[in-house]
């Protein structure tokens, strides 16, 4: 039987010998929708999804590197990690899987988010506690499509993050001294032009001080990170429901369309968000999920050839 108190001990999953602990969460869990914002596209070397759920992330953590694999059988999660770092990552597993979220302090004013809460009442806001390592691709995905920015993740990954413990095939994503370290020309090579390289290095110089307060005035403070930015590393790395990510190029219609039937700016975002303060980003994540959409006029942009830069 599965220990709910979640302690942790020396077991073997499959040829893999790993430290495993099972938690059981209070409540529904969908554990692929609740990790699903720390995935950077299907390449992402740092995470991967098996055809039966299982999810599997690399992180490199305060105590190093290690690899955590994540599996929900029945109304408990399985969770094995590898490497130095992974009682670190064990200990992070609720967390990880929001159990400091309260989605029951959450009331819906529309009909679209009340029918998404029911379609979807696992769905959870999760913590990393790695501000950094949220931060890394949150700027590569500054003002470019995701498709360019994750060839730029995979790349950099591919090339400088060390193999995941327990997962040779993945990888890990670097500490904040090897992204200082990177050359400019290997940033050209990912596709990354300097302004971006440059704000990834100035994070990555403090980077401890971010870790100690992962607050939006800190973040905004360094060269290179907005709001929008500041927005995505809080929704990811301290599991913020409130964190809206202003700036985007497709939310504001996402959310338009869904709460009053047409395009808005980021300015009517936030006034038709307004009744839902303290849970703004949690609206947002389960329009995503609604599929509702404005109609598309005009041609998809390009995914820009770095070659050109």
């Amino acid at each position: 039987m599965p220990d709910p108190s979640g302690a942790a001990g020396e077991k073997t999953a499959g040829r893999l010998p790993g430290r495993v602990r099972e938690w059981r969460p209070e409540g529904p869990l969908d554990l692929l929708g609740t990790l699903a914002p720390h995935r950077r596209g299907t390449g992402d070397p740092a995470f991967r999804v098996e055809q039966d759920g299982t999810v599997w992330r690399s992180s490199y953590t305060p105590e190093g590197p290690g690899t955590l694999r994540l599996r929900l059988i029945g109304t408990v999660v399985e969770a094995t990690a590898w490497g130095s770092g992974d009682e670190w990552l064990l200990d992070g597993v609720p967390e990880l899987l929001g159990a400091c979220d309260v989605p029951e302090a959450f009331e819906a004013h529309h009909d679209v988010v009340r029918e998404q809460v029911l379609k979807r009442p696992g769905l959870r806001i999760g913590r990393t506690n790695r501000v950094f390592e949220a931060l890394v691709p949150a700027v590569m995905e500054q003002k470019v499509l995701g498709q360019e920015a994750w060839r730029g993740w995979r790349y950099l990954l591919r090339k400088f993050g060390e193999p995941a413990p327990g997962a040779p095939h993945m990888r890990v994503p670097p500490p904040p001294g090897v992204w200082v370290r990177i050359p400019s020309w290997e940033w050209h090579r990912s596709g990354l032009e300097a302004v971006r390289a440059r704000t990834i290095i100035g994070a990555a110089r403090v980077a401890g001080r971010l870790e100690e307060e992962p607050s939006e005035r800190r973040l905004r403070s360094l060269p290179g990170i907005g709001v929008w930015t500041a927005a995505e590393v809080r929704q990811r790395a301290a599991g913020d429901p409130d964190a809206v990510s202003v700036g985007d190029y497709n939310l504001p219609g996402v959310v338009g369309w869904a709460l009053a039937g047409r395009k808005v700016d980021d300015a009517g975002m936030l006034e038709l968000l307004e009744p839902y303060a303290g849970h703004r980003y949690r609206v947002t994540r389960l329009l995503e999920s609604s599929g509702m959409r404005p109609p598309r006029r005009g041609p998809r942009l390009p995914v820009r050839d770095y070659r050109s830069f």
